[in-house]
């Protein structure tokens, strides 16, 4: 499927009012294009020393080099958003500290990429992985949740991406009915993980109007799920007034509401099915007033087109 252009937005007035949304593409497309490499921690570990960083070292490389191209892939489609993976660097937090020397070593090659992707105007966001939960009732597994915290924001910062929301990590509330936890972990972060922190609703733990508290009393953005809060709330239609009114408080937690980041996604095989579907055929009308939009759906690229064709140039 081809993609279809946006307008150029390069001179249009960054507005809520006149802006066109945003529409971005998340880790990879559904085509070979952008594909990135990984090792697991088992097999890592079964190397020697002197394997283990001849082995990061051409990993790192590589995807550094597909970085590179996811940003060329999202040039030439006007793609302005891009969500990298969590596991850019896999290894890069571990003990023996090889993965994290290499990027140290690379850190010239990691600046280039965030200057290209700030002379595109490519917006670059993470969305760490499921093993951040900052809300546990463990105090190993905020320790180790923040050390992961600490080292994507150390990889932000290798690539000059600004610490604050414009260059954002994303992660959901966690453990249930620790709101009070949360909010205390947040405010001890060290700025190069809190300035960027965001928090997003979902459908079991947090409801929206929860994690919206847990983000006022925290002072971080939050980034609001249309389909994590019908699903959580039981809701039947995208358009039902708390969908719209909890978009308008979202806005609110955000210093530059031109920053506000939201998600979609749609259900696989029903309205309400958690599972994401190919391609999006069904938006929130308010999501028209949202600047940026990640689009969760499982054709990537694809249904950026496809949204594109029946919402975008529909407006």
């Amino acid at each position: 499927m081809t993609i279809s252009p946006l307008p150029n937005l390069q001179n249009q007035e960054r507005s809520l009012n006149t802006t066109v949304p945003n529409l971005g593409l998340v880790c990879i497309t559904a085509s070979q294009q952008v594909r990135f490499k990984t090792i697991t921690r088992t097999r890592y570990l079964k190397l020697s020393l002197q394997e283990r960083e001849s082995t990061l070292r051409l990993l790192y490389q590589n995807n550094l080099q597909k970085l590179h191209d996811a940003l060329s892939f999202c040039q030439a489609n006007q793609i302005r958003l891009y969500r990298m993976p969590s596991g850019l660097f896999p290894m890069s937090d571990i003990e023996d500290k090889i993965g994290a020397n290499i990027l140290e070593q690379m850190s010239a090659d990691l600046e280039k990429i965030g200057q290209r992707a700030e002379a595109l105007g490519i917006r670059m966001v993470l969305h760490p992985d499921q093993f951040v939960v900052l809300s546990s009732d463990s105090p190993e597994v905020v320790q180790n949740s923040i050390k992961i915290l600490a080292d994507h924001a150390r990889s932000l910062d290798l690539l000059g991406l600004p610490r604050s929301p414009w260059s954002l990590m994303n992660i959901h509330g966690g453990k249930s009915q620790r709101a009070e936890q949360l909010v205390k972990v947040i405010l001890q972060l060290p700025p190069a993980i809190k300035n960027r922190l965001t928090l997003e609703n979902d459908e079991y733990a947090y409801s929206s109007s929860e994690i919206l508290a847990v983000c006022q009393q925290a002072g971080i953005p939050l980034v609001f799920d249309a389909h994590h809060h019908i699903c959580h709330e039981n809701l039947d239609s995208y358009d039902e007034p708390s969908v719209v009114s909890m978009f308008e408080a979202a806005r609110t937690t955000w210093t530059n509401p031109d920053w506000q980041l939201v998600h979609i996604s749609n259900g696989e095989t029903a309205f309400k099915d958690r599972k994401h579907s190919d391609l999006i055929t069904d938006m929130p009308s308010i999501y028209r007033q949202a600047p940026w939009i990640e689009v969760e759906a499982k054709r990537k690229e694809e249904a950026i087109a496809y949204l594109r064709d029946w919402w975008l140039m529909g407006q």
